[in-house]
């Protein structure tokens, strides 16, 4: 016998999984916002800080492969809200360790990492959840989300500095305000086990997939890969499209900002309005038609003859990146007896490449110009494009047929 859960419980567990997406991009923005601040108070030249700020992947990348039985074993309600707590306890260490040295400032970010990394497969696991409840596509709405709390972060960022906050109080306040608030939203997730029964022929009963078996499925591995492409067409367009523009295009400081905030513009907006989309086209056409996009997208903003072009191409990139992370997600969470496990995983391998992004273009960057050597960012969404089938939702099982 499967428990249906009421309206009133969908959308309290709805809204609180918007409450944790945007506590997670509101709480790493407001770090981003004051690096510079940091850097000066601590008197870090480009090296060192580029060393201090790998604490907060080496961070993501311990949590990942491991969030997948902790959510599993625990839920995705108690990890978020373990990881809320965790997440403010470093934002808070960096923030005041940043009057102290540089080890401190190292450990903090080291927990901010680790806690954003589980809490980001937590989420969306219960995005998967909730989207399943709902009977249609929202995972990319969540995602909007996050975006949406970059941007508040970053804005309040920018006031604190021109209100010369210090960061010690600025970061303590933001840690203070995420954790009060995931924690009490958190709590109204939905179970993530005890489901109807419209995932793949799942039950209360059926076994759950260990994070070992997960990485030897083909398809999720497939997923991975496909998700990987599209976190480095994110991460790409988010550290250099401005710096590309200005050093590639000719562009003053402000009109290479103009083109990082018209990419993550169109980005947002696709991540919003692309549920519509994903209902009534499928998953797999509306992503292969977003890579195709976002392929031509870069190329015009590679090889645009005037920065007019390359800004259509910003907008192009951005809207062909908007959908693919969250559809990989979606697609990890099929199956919720599995879903913890696959989500753990493909998050695993599509993190790797915001690790990457910055260094393979960098190195590109030295040799033939940081614009040319985006053109890899269309490589990898053609790629993309190819692998798209490897999304389509699990056919449900039909379930057994007693003999009177």
């Amino acid at each position: 016998m499967f428990t249906t859960a009421k309206p009133e419980t969908v959308r309290a567990a709805t809204t609180a999984t918007y409450v944790a997406f945007i506590g997670s991009g509101f709480a790493f923005a407001s770090w981003a916002a004051r690096i510079p601040q940091v850097r000066d108070q601590l008197s870090l030249d480009p090296a060192a800080l580029g060393l201090i700020l790998l604490a907060i992947a080496a961070g993501s990348l311990l949590a990942l492969p491991l969030s997948g039985p902790v959510v599993t074993r625990i839920g995705s309600s108690r990890t978020v809200m373990a990881m809320a707590v965790l997440l403010g306890v470093g934002l808070i260490t960096a923030a005041l360790g940043s009057l102290a040295g540089v080890v401190p400032v190292v450990i903090g970010l080291f927990l901010l990492g680790f806690a954003n990394g589980a809490w980001d497969v937590g989420m969306n696991v219960q995005g998967t959840v909730v989207e399943r409840r709902l009977g249609r596509s929202i995972m990319s709405r969540f995602h909007a989300g996050f975006s949406l709390g970059t941007v508040a972060g970053a804005l309040l960022g920018a006031a604190m500095v021109a209100l010369h906050v210090p960061v010690a109080a600025h970061l303590t306040g933001v840690a203070v305000l995420v954790v009060a608030a995931v924690v009490h939203q958190a709590r109204l997730f939905i179970a993530d086990h005890d489901l109807d029964d419209t995932g793949a022929g799942t039950s209360k009963t059926a076994p759950r997939v260990s994070a070992l078996a997960a990485w030897k499925e083909p398809r999720t591995l497939l997923i991975g890969v496909f998700v990987l492409a599209f976190a480095f067409t994110e991460g790409v367009g988010n550290d250099w499209i401005s710096i590309a523009a200005i050093d590639g295009h000719h562009v003053s400081p402000a009109l290479g900002t103009l083109a990082f905030a018209g990419f993550l513009t169109a980005m947002t907006i696709g991540r919003w309005y692309g549920p519509a989309l994903l209902d009534r086209h499928g998953r797999t056409t509306v992503v292969r038609v977003l890579a195709l996009i976002g392929t031509a997208g870069v190329a015009l903003f590679v090889f645009a003859p005037h920065p007019a072009l390359a800004y259509a191409g910003a907008l192009l990139w951005g809207l062909g990146a908007s959908l693919g992370f969250p559809v990989g997600m979606s697609a990890g969470g099929d199956d919720p007896a599995r879903a913890a496990a696959r989500v753990s995983v493909i998050a695993s391998i599509g993190y790797c490449a915001f690790l990457a992004g910055p260094p393979v273009i960098g190195f590109l960057g030295d040799r033939i110009t940081v614009l040319r050597a985006l053109i890899v960012v269309a490589a990898l969404l053609g790629l993309a494009a190819l692998i798209a089938a490897a999304v389509r939702p699990l056919p449900p099982v039909e379930p057994a047929v007693e003999s009177p």
